[in-house]
């Protein structure tokens, strides 16, 4: 199954942005079959947050930008960050580290979970 995922980072070759932080998604598409993925376009933002403190607009505005993406790649995600893309159905995941190593790890747990949900 392809995915369209959304990868937080600062140099388009790690996860290391916290995602009311990034300045810049990676969008690729992603391939679970063969665990493989191929990069679409960066879309550039502001960041939303500063310290603890974030405008709810942007944010639900941030999180509208990436309503097409299944997933976000991240470092660390708030709980109101969270919620507003949940509300677009898009669920984000905490997973630092290489873009190659997370996308399939991720790819791993949608997979198995896809087949637990069909039993």
């Amino acid at each position: 199954m392809i995915y369209k995922i959304a990868i937080a980072s600062s140099d388009g070759k790690v996860v290391n942005q916290h995602f009311g932080r990034a300045g810049v998604f990676y969008i690729v598409n992603a391939d679970s079959g063969d665990m493989t993925f191929i990069y679409e376009e960066s879309r550039k933002t502001a960041p939303v947050c500063s310290g603890q403190e974030h405008d709810d607009a942007q944010l639900k505005a941030l999180a509208a930008m990436l309503r097409d993406c299944d997933y976000v790649l991240v470092s660390r995600i708030g709980y109101g960050a969270r919620a507003a893309l949940e509300r677009d159905h898009t669920e984000a995941f905490e997973l630092p580290g290489y873009i190659e190593d997370s996308i399939r790890r991720l790819l791993s747990y949608v997979e198995v979970r896809n087949l637990l949900n069909e039993t």
